[in-house]
């Protein structure tokens, strides 16, 4: 059962890993993104979508860590007055 998990795993990885990878030979074309005061860059459709995904998982990921935060001393006091007792 272990080695069928195992499998399935790399299954699906092999699977996304594909998949991505055909999403980005079909996003070949070349794009020119305008930013502001007239700085312009030119790159390929699919480097623009990944960066744009790699920003908004980090804007996640930031918007995330005062709550993490919060828990983990919640946490830590939960366990302070557990051991005192």
């Amino acid at each position: 059962m272990n080695k069928l998990t195992w499998l399935l795993k790399w299954v699906l990885k092999a699977a996304i890993f594909f998949t991505l990878f055909a999403f980005a030979l079909n996003n070949q074309q070349e794009i020119t993104v305008h930013f502001f005061f007239g700085t312009q860059w030119k790159t390929s459709l699919v480097i623009v979508v990944l960066a744009v995904f790699a920003c908004g998982l980090m804007v996640g990921i930031l918007g995330m860590v005062p709550r993490w935060w919060q828990h983990r001393r919640v946490a830590m006091k939960a366990k302070k007055t557990h051991t005192s007792l």
